[in-house]
């Protein structure tokens, strides 16, 4: 895949400010445009200028094609850096591009699909086709999207948390600076791990007076040694006794919303479930999912005299051997 000078596409310095890339874009737009142009190749150039814009007149965007494009030339073969995500920096992790596209338009080359995800021109560039306002309408900012971790008992309770952002801003001189913006997010009761929470204009800036775009929060539960989540049911680990596995107790179980009393039932294997209806993560109306205690048999260790004497005794006084019929 070939390197795209979006500068050299529209014939602008590195540098140029917000309004000498937009007064370019115009003046090769009227010369290019397929309903009016003449040129053999007007339509596939109006592509060109049209991706171009797209980038370089959207403060993030350009920011990020910058961060890619040090030291790379026009049909210079290109392969993003490893790992690449594309997006503006945040605390919560990283925002890919085009998570809003929109119906309509044309695709845009596969090279700023590598940079910026899939996204049609109808989103956030100018049309290739004109239309109302003509050449430089107001479109919408992009759609920003994030992770955000949360512990598994915040979705029991529902929670509030402050998330700090960097924010593109152009200054008078069409230069990108950023600013930290911080976010007080209501994380809603029963929230599932994978749902993504929509935050209204809190994404890009719209171009030409458009509206901003929204930021997607995507929920992330935080990994935790005795709990995980499976949609809305809920595994956790249960430590009992060889007695209590055994004789059967009535033991106290830590969960993510509280504790709970639980029988054991005697004769109980390491593994065994226990299901506690409607005590999973909490859902509309009757939707609760369950939880699971899955138990897990904890051996005593043998580092005292007398607890070395009692297993010597079972040793001795119970026909136990937990390797038979196993096969050769």
């Amino acid at each position: 895949m070939q390197f795209k000078d979006y500068y050299e596409i529209l014939g602008v310095a590195h540098d140029a400010p917000a309004d000498q890339i937009k007064k370019a874009y115009r003046k090769l737009a009227r010369k290019f445009h397929p309903d009016v142009s003449k040129e053999p190749d007007a339509e596939a150039r109006m592509k060109e200028l049209n991706e171009a814009f797209a980038v370089l007149s959207e403060p993030a965007k350009r920011t990020t094609y910058d961060r890619v494009a040090q030291g790379m030339h026009a049909g210079q073969e290109f392969h993003p850096p490893p790992g690449w995500e594309g997006g503006a920096d945040s605390d919560l992790g990283r925002h890919p591009f085009g998570a809003g596209g929109g119906p309509g338009g044309t695709e845009y080359s596969d090279f700023f699909s590598e940079i910026f995800g899939r996204m049609r021109s109808g989103a956030g560039g100018p049309q290739a086709g004109g239309g109302r306002g003509g050449f430089g309408t107001a479109a919408r900012g992009e759609d920003h999207r994030a992770v955000v971790e949360l512990e598994l008992k915040d979705t029991y309770q529902g929670s509030t948390r402050s998330i700090g952002l960097r924010v593109p801003q152009v200054d008078a001189h069409g230069r990108v600076r950023y600013r930290q913006k911080t976010l007080d997010v209501t994380i809603p009761r029963g929230v599932q791990e994978g749902q993504l929470i929509r935050l209204a204009g809190q994404g890009n800036a719209g171009a030409g007076g458009g509206a901003a775009g929204d930021l997607y929060l995507e929920v992330r539960f935080k990994p935790h040694p005795r709990y995980r989540a499976d949609g809305r049911d809920v595994y956790a680990s249960l430590p009992v006794t060889p007695w209590e596995a055994m004789l059967g107790a009535t033991v106290e179980a830590p969960v993510p919303d509280g504790n709970v009393e639980v029988r054991v039932p005697a004769h109980t294997q390491h593994g065994r479930k226990l299901r506690l209806k409607g005590r999973g993560i909490p859902g509309p109306s009757h939707g609760a999912g369950d939880l699971y205690l899955v138990l897990e048999v904890v051996l005593p260790a043998a580092d005292t005299a007398k607890a070395k004497q009692l297993y010597q005794q079972m040793a001795q006084e119970l026909p136990f051997n937990p390797r038979t019929g196993l096969a050769v």
